[in-house]
């Protein structure tokens, strides 16, 4: 029911009554006090968890015999049927004397009817398609209008024609209706029976019972119902629609005539006179959904009435069946009294002080009428709200409309009642629910500890009852909970529980001690008695002082009867305004306007004036003062300006609109927003391709507000965003702006099918839809095409982006933006909760994650102001504008609050501003916070050289009053000649803003704004501004407000909609940015602030600072601020000696600067002086320095500490001094330096500051009190209207949670509405109830999230662009300069391929040129004598990887892609595809026989199905035999003819495998080569690839063996399919021998296109482009004499190519990365399999030392991504001792024969060479830089580092070699020689003095005998300690070395 500080025992009428009760209870004998007062949980921690809906629907009424009428779910007590007399009829359909009375039989038949009575149809329940023919005394029947119904009944028996039947019961009995409850003549008489044009009798309209409410039975164990949904009966005719009331959120839009009241037989559940919307509270349901569901349906939380709660009790007489047809009763009855029995009925229910919202018309059930009186309204002054509450409650009659009925407490009880069903899942059948006496008794105990000026809330007692109920039965609970369920005997409670005879005395004794503010009626029959008592005490006004009225009927023997009645006036106006829905509130305020109520309230307030009418006043003032007031206020406005700039114009250094730019926050919440898409496109659903979109579109859908609009507009044009996406040019429009921001008003359908159609036509595309404000409007579309098709506005929001097409649509990404996404996580909603992004605190953990130059200051900051202490706080009510609305409304009381409050308020501000213009007894007419804003407003453009002011908001929800206000201050200040100093600007969310045109000329002025046409748009415009913004709409829709902010004037906001949603939408209009640089004050922070006690800080600046003619301490009360009062320090109290000593220094704002500190509290000096001033001098003082000051007006009850005289007394001492030393070097005097300084820009004060906030008392209390959980009690209310509990038994939110903890518990204990859109998405946490391309972001109001969401459509792109982007190698060649200076090039530079004969005579290039071996040994072939400055310094092997060189560049279409890319055209390709059922593949042994290994070797194929023909087997399924090969001839363009075979290692994820794009979709053949281990990972990832599996005993083997057994299975392939093939009659020589050795990281090709200007030339152009892969290789491929050729390979790609790079097409050179290999030419050379690094190097020099040709296609070229893991990346070196701290290092790789130094866990083949590449000098000394005398290798090429230069030559007869006999070598490395190198052949290379040798063997056995053999100890001088082994342990077979030095 309303405040915050509900619930609060503890005065000492408490004790007395604890006392009194239990010494009561001791004399009696029948009572144990422990129940009633152990069970008072009323202290202030009781949260408000309230509103705790049970888990199902409260006594879910069963539908009766399936029909109109709603039985009991409680144990029935069965109605005892009269057996029927010996003999008689007993079928149904005839009555006792056997006559047939069915309609059916009788409708032909002439009936006699006599005068008086009139024919109707009753129903029996065992015939429900039949009516059985009655005839019924008519007075006895409703009138049209439901009204004078006779009680009684009195009717005849047209079958047999007995007459005289007085008694219903006794009728039933003779029809045969066979009941099996109480007969009831509202019940089972349903229709009046008409004749029709023939004459047949038919079913006609429905009898109008009116008034009924269906009455729940009342034991222990039965459980509170509300029908929800009307039943529907097919048979009726579709009469008139009726409506009833059930909990949900219905559309907007105004409402019409309401029709309410219970529905019947009619299959329509709406109506509407006016507009057709839907006035229930839910969706209507099927009626066979009603029968099904509802027991499980979780407690409406927001009931509305519960109109069909219950037949009632069956001994009590009168009780109204359901009411006829709605049409009937309320088309004709028509009214006010239509109006109020409809309250409640409409969209959206006001869960406010009373928690749910009600209906207001009576709830009547039986017993005898009670008459309202006459004039009841005119005698009390307010509405009595009648709240029924146990047992019936009966009818009322007479003045209906000065009484409102609520079922709210009757709700409240019930479900308490239901909370023991939590624990049945225990099977806990024994804990009974809280006892309905005890229920009453903790009503009342709460009822007399509410203060005057509190209001009950609902959430309050049922958090009561639960903690009671969980109290008393603690024991049971905890026995359940930890126990496994077991029967339990019934536990006999503690104590004998309250009974009801004790009930009156002992609620008589509890509100004994409250000052006769609760007042008891005992009634001894029914609470019929007791209303008529409660009226005629309320009639003679014996009930002045009281509040509450509870009346108990305790009289029978189970259960009681109770209601209570608010009759406070404040009260009761705040509960019965709180049951108006949101519409029923604006035609409420629209009938007082329109109708002139409102005249009566303008006369009274002309009586207050001194002159008798304010107008007369105005008047007057404007005749005395035209023409000099303004020629002095222009005067002084042209004079105050002290600083001009050169031109003479003044200048005002703080203002300017800040520069758009990203803050930290708001970047981190954009990166966290992509992370999310990031996962979504990474998980396994494939709900998001990103690699498939090429860019980024969007479109943002905000509230139909033209604001919001040209503010989004604004922010987006501003962002650049458009420009980063690609999406406009430079230089766009504003139209052009227009297209991606979406108002969702009448015309938006229209733009949103372009931007679906948009999305549909660019798959490429990734759309982002941007629901900003997202919570606002989430009705239902259902609700649109069942009640409201002609009005587009209904459920617009879920038509728009929850249609089908956006839903399923791939590239479309729904981003809901909100700061209160509560509604949008519910039991049902479509948001995953991994995808709800929430705005990161500031500080955690006392760190501060992201520093920001700015404060953000939200509604916590708000309220920990109102808790620091020491400082005004920023949340404040005004105590005096209050006392004046409570007085009205007594005095006024058919006037809504808002209309009093309006005219209130406007009252006050037009008075203040009277008394600030020189009118100053008008003083009295206001309140000091008007008159100190008013003030501030008209003073702070004086303060500043250009004039800037300050924003006053005024929030006014409802837009006719704020027309009204509007028109008002306008007309004030017009008569007071201050249009020029302050602008009214009236903002209405359908409308623009209109600003008068010297408003508009100044702020043209301040921005620099030459346009002609410019109009201020946006509230961020006006900044500066001087004005009183009057807010208007329900709802504010996202609108920003300028810095110039000063003052947030929400007094007037309905109070009574309580729901959390509404409560800090209008909050969040204060939220506010403050410049972080100057000191932290107003609790801006409190951990700084509490431990700060001893400091004196300023608070405010000086804008609130204000005096009125007297004392500062004067002015902490605004009751007496006439008389002055002592200004001594010693008598003012502490706060006021706080006040004074900084009230010179409020201006301690300054904008920022090294003096912040200082600055602040110089001013403070003149503080304690003014002490003893008197009011006058304290006036001027205070003049002369700025505008005047503020006192410290604190409404709340704590008063500031005193921080002590003496503290402050030496900080203004040190400052002052300080202060001064700063300004000596100026020639102004202190004095005029002081003013200056206080006179300050208000914007640059607004900017350090936020606005101070003004609320309603009601609101004030909610916010700032806190529940148990250190919450305030605000976040404890309903989250949203469109929402409500699942479950009353739910814990607490807690002050602990994170956003995300909360999402979570709402997401748990909350659920839609029927109207809501997610209402038919039953979700219920299951994953697939979630979309999957759905987020949420939410963060607190105004905190910058369209920046965020901007900024992450920019990184969004950026990433997009990214993802199609790869980092590729980029390095120029080395050792360009180092080539052959020979004559012998191949110059034809036109040549597609190379001829034969031109290339044969090109010498053979030794020298590697490949960037990547920059590292490596230099080959030396003619020339001596290199300068050793030629090589750069060698690199650090880590950072080989990270220094080189790459380039970012964009994927062409012709790219190869890792497993990150699908698209629809490799989905097969890649093996996703639903043709292959999860791609099945064959593992296939495939042996051949190799003598070098001396066994054979076995090498497993993985062949997927879809891959098998490319392979023979010998049958289908069986042996595998070959791999097919094609004919050289073949010249087909469909295919690629060479295998392409691709090495790779942990590179899984990453390797570039997928070739379909880089061969454009042509066949081929691609074989991944990997390791056993590894082969189920990459089967994983690439289920469509041919694998070739090496034996595991190439596990940890090099590249080399990969290579190796790559090119000696393709030989051995290529013999077996010509074997193959010549039984085919082709020639073995036709057989295509090539094949593809490819690196993993190959990315792109590109080819370089030459236009030669002659055939030699000198100039000729160039350009690059990409091409296919499948374009090279069918190139090569098609090369003339192609198989004369061994190894063809590419360039590598650099951006730094030159022209003299491809103006030869071909070299012959080194080839490496991807290579066409030949095998049948290479037969005879072979890969080194123990290789791991340069194995292609030695390979080459190899190959063409046989003679073979190496051909390189210069203008062809490869880029070679880089891959940051895998490769030899992947190659580690380790300890094999696990405990050994730190990697070896290459020093380590070798040591001696039987050393105990630790071995390594590596292949000695790894050890050696990365040895020998960086310690090589250890064996080569000699041969260190000394690059004309390299080393000799013999038949290998191992890499001694790039300061070694080495000579290749090789032993095989008839070689090719270099000339070597012109060097003279400085060392020989003889590396596992065979038998081809003898001592002869060494005999031929001569070697420097002092040479060094190094010989390598596999074991120390063979070194010896190499050494014997090559006769070494001739030449070559040998030591024992110079032989070494590399460090790996005897199993791992280490290779050994023996050095010796040239003799």
């Amino acid at each position: 029911m309303g405040n915050s500080y509900a619930g609060q025992l503890k005065t000492t009428r408490f004790e007395e009554v604890l006392h009194n009760s239990i010494e009561a209870s001791l004399r009696s004998s029948s009572l144990v006090p422990r129940p009633v007062f152990s069970q008072l949980y009323l202290e202030a921690e009781q949260q408000l968890s309230t509103l705790e809906g049970s888990s199902r629907v409260d006594n879910e009424e069963e539908e009766e015999e399936r029909e109109g009428g709603l039985e009991l779910s409680g144990p029935p007590n069965p109605y005892q049927m009269h057996p029927p007399p010996e003999g008689c009829c007993t079928t149904d359909g005839f009555c006792q004397a056997g006559k047939d009375l069915r309609l059916v039989s009788l409708s032909k038949e002439p009936i006699d009817v006599p005068a008086g009575f009139l024919l109707v149809g009753a129903k029996p329940p065992s015939l429900p398609d039949h009516l059985l023919v009655c005839a019924v005394d008519k007075r006895f029947l409703p009138d049209d209008n439901g009204h004078n119904a006779l009680l009684g009944f009195s009717g005849n028996c047209v079958g047999c024609g007995k007459k005289g039947f007085c008694y219903f019961t006794e009728f039933s009995n003779h029809i045969n209706l066979k009941l099996t409850t109480q007969p009831k003549k509202q019940k089972h008489l349903k229709y009046y029976l008409v004749r029709n044009a023939q004459g047949t009798l038919t079913k006609g309209p429905l009898i109008c019972w009116k008034g009924s409410e269906f009455r729940g039975r009342q034991t222990p164990a039965s459980t509170c119902s509300a029908s929800l949904f009307p039943p529907l009966d097919s048979s009726g005719p579709p009469a008139a629609p009726s409506s009833e009331p059930t909990p949900g959120l219905n559309p907007s839009g105004p409402m019409g005539a309401q029709q309410a009241g219970p529905a019947s037989d009619h299959p329509s559940l709406t109506t509407a006179t006016g507009p057709a919307v839907f006035n229930g509270r839910d969706s209507p349901k099927p009626q066979q959904l009603v029968k099904n569901k509802l027991p499980a349906m979780p407690r409406p939380m927001a009931l509305g009435i519960l109109s069909n709660s219950g037949p009632p009790k069956k001994r009590h007489k009168g009780w109204s069946p359901e009411s006829p047809s709605a049409a009937d009763g309320y088309a004709q009855g028509g009214g006010t009294r239509a109006k109020y029995e409809s309250a409640g009925m409409s969209y959206m229910p006001q869960v406010g002080l009373v928690g749910p919202a009600s209906i207001t018309f009576p709830v009547v059930a039986s017993g005898e009428p009670v008459s309202v009186p006459d004039n009841l309204l005119k005698i009390c002054k307010a509405k009595p709200v009648i709240f029924k509450g146990h047992g019936n409650f009966p009818y009322l009659c007479g003045n209906l409309n000065d009484v409102v009925v609520s079922p709210l407490l009757y709700t409240c009880y019930q479900n308490s009642q239901s909370i023991s069903r939590a624990y049945e899942q225990y099977g806990a059948s024994t804990i009974q629910p809280i006892s309905e006496e005890t229920q009453l008794l903790l009503t009342v105990y709460y009822l007399v500890q509410l203060a005057a000026d509190q209001v009950p809330l609902m959430e309050d007692l049922e958090q009561i009852f639960l903690r009671s109920w969980r109290e008393s039965h603690l024991t049971e609970i905890r026995q359940y909970q930890q126990a496994a369920p077991q029967p339990f005997a019934a536990a006999p409670s503690a104590a004998a529980p309250v009974t009801s005879a004790q009930l009156p005395w002992l609620a008589g004794l509890a509100a004994s001690s409250c000052n006769d503010s609760v007042h008891i009626i005992e009634c001894t029959y029914s609470l019929a008695e007791g209303l008529s008592e409660m009226f005629r005490l309320l009639v003679e006004g014996k009930l002045a002082k009281t509040n509450y009225v509870v009346i108990i009927c305790a009289c029978r023997n189970a259960a009681i009867d109770s209601c209570i009645a608010v009759t406070g006036k404040y009260q009761a106006r705040i509960l019965s305004e709180s049951l108006l829905t949101p519409a029923e509130y604006q035609k409420e305020v629209n009938y007082a306007l329109v109708t002139g109520k409102v005249d009566s309230l303008g006369a009274f307030f002309s009586t207050l004036c001194p002159e008798g009418d304010i107008d007369i006043l105005l008047d007057k003032f404007h005749q005395e003062n035209q023409g000099h007031i303004s020629s002095s206020l222009t005067a002084s406005s042209v004079t105050k300006s002290t600083s001009l700039d050169v031109g003479g114009a003044p200048t005002c250094s703080s203002y300017g609109l800040e520069p758009h730019h990203i803050r930290p926050f708001q970047l981190a919440v954009a990166q966290k927003l992509l992370s999310h898409v990031c996962s979504i496109a990474d998980s396994s659903t494939q709900n998001l391709d990103l690699g498939s979109f090429e860019k980024v579109d969007f479109l943002i859908c905000i509230p139909p507000s033209e604001v919001t609009y040209q503010q989004t507009l604004l922010h987006v044009w501003q962002s650049g965003v458009l420009l980063e996406l690609g999406l406009e040019k430079e230089h766009m429009t504003k139209q052009r702006v227009e297209q991606y921001i979406l108002k969702l008003d009448a015309e938006a359908q229209m733009k949103f099918k372009s931007f679906l159609q948009n999305s549909f036509q660019n798959p490429h595309t990734l759309f982002v839809l941007i629901h900003d404000h997202a919570h606002w409007d989430l009705v239902s579309s259902a609700v649109h095409n069942l009640y409201s098709p002609s009005d587009p506005s209904v459920g617009l929001v879920d038509r728009l982006i929850n249609c089908r097409e956006v839903k399923e649509a791939p590239n479309i990404v729904t981003l809901h933006v909100t700061s209160f996404p509560y509604a949008l996580q519910t039991q049902h909603t479509l948001i995953s909760p991994y995808n709800e992004i929430h705005w990161p605190a500031s500080y955690a953990n006392g760190a501060d994650f992201y520093p920001e130059t700015k404060k953000y200051f939200g509604l916590f900051e708000f309220i920990e102001s109102t808790l620091s202490g020491h400082s005004l706080p920023l949340l404040r009510y005004d105590s005096s504008f209050e006392a004046m609305v409570t007085a009205l409304g007594k005095r006024f009381p058919r006037l809504h609050s808002a209309v009093i409050r309006t005219f209130v308020l406007v009252q006050h501000y037009a008075a203040a501003l009277m008394a600030v213009s020189g009118l100053s007894r008008m003083k009295n007419y206001t309140s000091v916070e008007t008159l100190e804003i008013t003030q501030n407003l008209l003073n702070a453009p004086k303060q500043c050289p250009c004039g800037h002011g300050l924003m006053v908001l005024l929030r006014v929800p409802c837009s006719p009053l704020a027309a009204v206000a509007y028109e008002r201050l306008a007309h004030v200040r017009a008569r007071l000649a201050l249009e020029q100093h302050f602008e009214i600007i009236l903002g209405n969310p359908s409308s623009g803003i209109t600003v008068g045109k010297h408003f508009v000329k100044q702020l043209k002025m301040w921005k620099k704004i030459e346009d002609a046409e410019w109009r201020p748009q946006t509230y961020l415009e006006l900044e500066g501004l001087p004005c009183i913004l009057i807010f208007s709409g329900m709802d504010p829709h996202g609108e920003s407000l300028p810095r110039s902010l000063r003052y947030c004037d929400l007094r007037l906001i309905n109070s009574s909609c309580l729901v959390r949603t509404a409560l800090e939408q209008e909050l969040g209009l204060a939220a506010y940015f403050v410049s972080n640089e100057i000191p932290l004050e107003k609790g801006v922070r409190r951990e700084a602030l509490e431990s700060d006690t001893e400091k004196l800080s300023s608070t405010d600046n000086e804008d609130e600072e204000l005096v009125l003619e007297g004392s500062v301490s004067e002015k902490r009360s605004p009751v007496k601020r006439e008389g002055p009062r002592s200004h001594d320090p010693a008598s003012s109290p502490p706060s006021s000696k706080v006040s004074s000593s900084v009230l010179c220094g409020e201006s301690s704002a300054q904008s920022g600067g090294p003096l912040q500190g200082e600055q602040a509290r110089p001013l403070q000096h003149c503080g304690p002086s003014e002490d003893g001033r008197a009011p006058g001098d304290s006036q001027k003082l205070r003049a002369s320095q700025g505008p005047p000051a503020t006192s410290r007006h604190s409404p709340g009850p704590a008063s500031q500490p005193d921080p002590g005289p003496r503290t402050s007394q030496k900080s203004v001492q040190v400052s002052v001094a300080s202060w001064s030393s700063q300004l000596s070097s100026s020639a102004v005097p202190a004095a005029s330096t002081l003013v200056l300084q206080a006179s300050q820009c208000s914007v640059t004060k607004a900017s350090q500051q936020p606005p101070v906030v003004f609320l309603p008392k009601l609101v004030y209390d909610m916010v700032t009190s806190t529940d148990s959980s250190g919450l305030p009690k605000a976040a404890s209310l309903l989250p949203s209207h469109s929402v409500m509990w699942a479950s009353s038994f739910r814990p607490l939110l807690s002050k602990t949670m994170t956003s995300t903890e909360q999402s979570l518990y709402y997401r748990q204990w909350t659920v839609p509405r029927p109207s809501h859109m997610d209402y038919g998405n039953r979700a219920e946490g299951r994953v697939d109830g979630f979309h999957p391309r759905r987020l949420l972001l939410s963060g607190p109001p105004q905190i910058g999230k369209t920046g965020a969401y901007l900024q992450f459509l920019s990184i969004l792109s950026r990433m997009l662009i990214r993802l199609t982007e790869v980092d590729v190698y980029d390095e120029e060649e080395i050792n360009i300069d180092l080539r052959e200076a020979s004559d012998l090039r191949y110059l034809q530079l036109s040549d597609a391929w190379p001829d034969l004969e031109l290339f044969r005579k090109l010498p053979f290039d030794y020298i590697i040129h490949d960037p990547k071996y920059e590292d490596a040994s230099l080959i030396c072939s003619h020339h001596p004598g290199i300068k050793s400055e030629d090589r750069g310094p060698p690199r650090k092997p880590e950072e080989l990887f990270v220094r080189r060189q790459t380039a970012r560049m964009r994927l062409s279409k012709h790219a190869a892609y890792n497993t990150y890319h699908h698209c629809e055209q490799c989905h097969q390709y890649m093996g996703f595809h639903p043709r292959y059922q999860l791609y099945e593949s064959t593992l296939h042994a495939f042996a051949f026989s190799y003598s070098m290994l001396g066994e054979e070797v076995q090498l497993h194929f993985i062949i997927p199905k879809s891959k098998e023909h490319h392979f023979v087997f010998s049958q289908p399924g069986g042996q595998l035999e070959s791999m097919r090969l094609p004919l050289v001839t073949d010249k087909s363009h469909e295919y690629i003819k060479s295998p392409t075979f691709t090495p790779t290692t942990g590179r899984h994820e990453h390797g570039l495998f997928n070739l379909y794009h880089a061969m454009d979709g042509a066949s081929h053949v691609h074989v991944l080569v990997v390791k056993e281990y590894e082969m189920a990972v990459y089967k994983k990832y690439w289920p469509n690839h041919i694998m070739l599996v090496l034996p595991s005993t190439f596990n940890s083997a090099g590249v080399g063996a990969a290579h190796f057994l790559i090119k000696e299975l393709s030989y051995h392939n290529l013999e077996l399919e010509r074997n193959r093939q010549e039984e085919l009659g082709i020639k073995p020589q036709d057989i295509w021998p090539f094949i593809v050795i490819s690196d993993d990281s190959c990315v792109m090709w590109n080819v370089v296109d030459v236009d030669c200007g002659g055939e030699r030339g000198r100039e000729f152009a160039w350009s690059e482009r990409n091409v296919s892969l499948k374009y090279i290789m069918q190139h090569i491929e098609a090369s003339p004499n192609i198989t004369h050729y061994a190894l063809i390979g590419l360039r590598k790609w650099s951006s730094r190519t030159g022209s003299r790079d491809v103006r030869e097409p071909f070299s012959r050179c080194h080839v490496h990365d991807f290579v066409v290999l030949n095998v049948d030419l290479t037969q005879n050379v072979q890969y080194n399999q123990n290789r791991f690094l340069c194995d292609d190097v030695d390979f080459n020099l190899r190959a063409h030392s046989a003679g073979l040709l190496l051909c390189r296609f210069n203008r062809f070229s490869v880029m070679k991504k880089q891959i940051a893991v895998g490769g030899h990346r992947s190659l580690h070196i380790t300890s094999k001792v696990s405990d050994s701290p730190a990697a070896p290092v290459p020093a380590q790789y070798i040591c001696a024969p039987d050393s105990k130094h630790t071995f390594l866990a590596a292949p000695a083949q790894l050890l050696l060479e990365k040895f020998l590449q960086h310690h090589s000098h250890r064996f080569f000394p000699l041969s260190l830089r000394n690059h004309g005398h390299p080393v000799l290798l013999v038949d290998c090429y191992l890499n001694l580092g790039p300061q070694i230069s080495v000579c290749y030559v090789s032993s095989r007869p008839h070689s090719l070699n270099i000339s070597y006999s012109d060097f003279m070598f400085s060392g020989l490395l003889l590396y596992l020689c065979d038998s081809f190198v003898g001592a002869s052949f060494l005999k031929k290379f001569h070697f420097l003095k002092g040479a060094t040798l190094c010989v390598i063997c596999q074991d120390r056995n063979s070194l010896r005998q190499t050494v014997v053999r090559l006769e070494l100890e001739d030449e070559w001088q040998f030591r024992l300690r110079d032989e070494f082994q590399t460090a790996n342990a005897t199993e791992d077979r280490p290779l050994f070395f023996l050095t010796g030095r040239h003799i």
